[in-house]
């Protein structure tokens, strides 16, 4: 998942980490009587519990972010906090139950009565649909729409950047086209997935992959309807399935969600659809942003990146019972596309270089940042061993003589140039730029700074040609799980069919047979103890290419306003809270 929140992403991303905080961490608990506020919060009081439970509805619940989502389109959408938020107006088969923690990454029933009839094979999934459930407008929600939503994800070349799973599983030939090239008179040629009644809806595999049902709890699986499809503009006001609907969107600058009269809520055992609207507001200043929810004039940030620098000691010093520090799940990482640094020895030189400590220091040391992270694989994902440190980033500092003589053997004794490009909304992701371009002065590799809209990710660093013609050697992002297996996690990071041409994830341009072999061997892998062996020898392969450094295990420190209610951290959603069942005291 992409990070921003993408993670996502992050989005979307979609699973985080299965052991959150310990409540003994930082405070711990409820925190000690320093730590308590004067109505009950506490600090790290809603981490993997519930504070302040209520079922009350009413009121305006305040969301305020510094970063556009990539796509407010359930197939196009692949920040984490996007995934978050887009609860609140899509629903799926089967989606994350509403509980704190760890379990919170239990599928449930959603639309579906269940989560599914499996064949013994593994190769057949048959979902019936509720009674009851319906559109914005009354229709009621059929299969035919929910396979319509989901050969969407088809159409890269009109709705490109989320994530592709379901195609390399349905369609793992690429013989379908998409609804918008279907030649069939009801756009429905995609012959994997089975109607044979407005209720009923027939999966069929060509191969066994079991992450499948992990796949249709994400926002891509998600229904839509022919008669409201815009194509590219979707994302603009998606047409609701969920509890709330679209009133208002001016992009970069606000979103207005308020009730959906049509949705039943007896059908619906996950969302609690409290307040009465919803309300996002961007701003382009970070710091003003956490001086607003500090103010109260907001509740809660969208993104979920964790308030700044220059806000943390302020909210950890005066407001600490509004402030809870989660583990999220992400690796923050910088990755070097291999189009515009091709030889693996100045990859590695970059990496010597680098003083991770330094970097960890930039996103905001082990409380703030997290835990230096030494390979690509967080803890959630079995194969994963945080002591690996193949170039020793552990020690905290950088390795100048191995970096220098990888420079020779790469033909670059005296250094070279290139460019860091950053998103120019994420003063963390700056500063992170700027701590590494510093580091690598040491060895004469000049790396300028080139930040970009945030807001315009999928068709900058998300495109090839551009990062090619940009000359971006160094990228700053970030990745949380797709879902807690090394497919969820590293496949679209490293499996060549993932490489796009807008709305790319593989930002390293990686193309080895070798990893996508193995990765072809671990879906097929029923024992998920057996499937993180070969998972451990993809990131041990990774690491050898020299195409990522990883900088920290990432933990937030995140703000909730005080009229909040129903409170809680979930694995489910990288460790932030769960919008859809939020509430607010007016």
């Amino acid at each position: 998942m992409n990070t921003s929140s993408r993670r996502r992403i992050a989005a979307g991303a979609l699973l985080a980490a299965a052991t959150m905080v310990a409540t003994t961490a930082c405070g711990g608990g409820n925190g000690s009587d320093k730590d308590k506020g004067t109505s009950g919060l506490a600090f790290n009081g809603a981490v993997n519990k519930v504070l302040n439970a209520s079922d009350k509805k009413g009121g305006e619940l305040k969301f305020i972010g510094t970063q556009e989502s990539d796509s407010w389109d359930p197939q196009r959408g692949y920040y984490g906090f996007m995934w978050d938020f887009a609860r609140y107006y899509t629903r799926q088969l089967i989606s994350y139950k509403a509980a704190p923690g760890a379990e919170s990454t239990e599928l449930v029933p959603d639309l579906a009565t269940d989560t599914g009839k499996i064949s013994s094979d593994g190769l057949t999934y048959t979902f019936t649909l509720k009674d009851g459930v319906t559109w914005e407008d009354g229709k009621p929600i059929t299969s035919k729409d929910i396979k319509y939503g989901i050969e969407r994800t088809w159409a890269q070349d009109v709705i490109s950047g989320g994530p592709i799973y379901l195609q390399g599983v349905l369609d793992p030939k690429k013989e379908y086209k998409g609804p918008y090239k279907d030649k069939s008179a009801d756009k429905l040629g995609l012959k994997s997935i089975e109607t044979p009644d407005d209720k009923t809806i027939v999966f069929k595999l060509p191969k066994a992959n079991g992450d499948f049902l992990q796949m249709l709890a994400m926002p891509v699986a998600s229904p839509a309807r022919q008669d409201k499809d815009t194509g590219s503009k979707y994302g603009l006001k998606p047409f609701s399935s969920g509890p709330y609907k679209w009133d208002s969107y001016t992009p970069k600058k606000s979103i207005k969600l308020v009730r959906n009269d049509k949705w039943d809520a007896k059908t619906d055992t996950i969302r609690k659809a409290l307040p009465d609207s919803i309300s996002v507001t961007f701003s382009t200043n970070a710091d003003d942003m956490d001086n607003r929810l500090v103010e109260g004039e907001y509740d809660i940030d969208i993104n979920a990146t964790g308030v700044g620098a220059a806000a943390r000691q302020k909210v950890l010093q005066q407001h600490k019972e509004n402030a809870d520090n989660p583990q999220t799940g992400f690796i923050r990482y910088a990755v070097f596309p291999q189009s515009v640094i091709p030889n693996v020895e100045c990859r590695k030189a970059i990496i010597y270089a680098a003083d991770s400590k330094s970097l960890q220091t930039a996103r905001g040391g082990p409380q703030a940042g997290g835990d230096i992270a030494t390979n690509m694989l967080p803890p959630i994902v079995k194969g994963s061993d945080v002591k690996a440190d193949p170039y020793g980033k552990l020690s905290g500092k950088p390795d100048i003589a191995k970096a220098k003589d990888a420079l020779k053997k790469c033909g670059k004794p005296n250094g070279f140039k290139t460019t860091i490009a950053v998103r120019n909304n994420k003063p963390i992701e700056v500063a992170t730029a700027e701590s590494l371009q510093q580091s690598l002065k040491a060895v004469n590799i000049d790396a300028q700074i080139d930040q970009y809209d945030g807001a315009q990710t999928t068709g900058i660093i998300g495109s090839p040609k551009v990062v090619k013609d940009k000359g971006y050697g160094i990228v700053i992002m970030g990745w949380g799980a797709d879902f807690p297996t090394g497919q969820g996690f590293l496949q679209p990071l490293v499996d060549s069919r993932f490489l796009l041409d807008s709305g790319n994830n593989n930002y390293s341009e990686t193309k080895d047979p070798a990893i996508d072999a193995l990765f072809d061997k671990a879906l097929k892998e029923t024992d998920p103890v057996k499937a993180g062996e070969i998972y451990k020898e993809i990131n041990t392969k990774v690491s050898e290419k020299a195409i990522y450094l990883p900088f920290t295990h990432e933990k937030n420190i995140i703000w909730r306003s005080s009229r909040l209610t129903n409170v809680y951290t979930a694995d489910a959603y990288n460790g932030r809270y769960d919008y859809a069942s939020l509430g607010v005291v007016k």
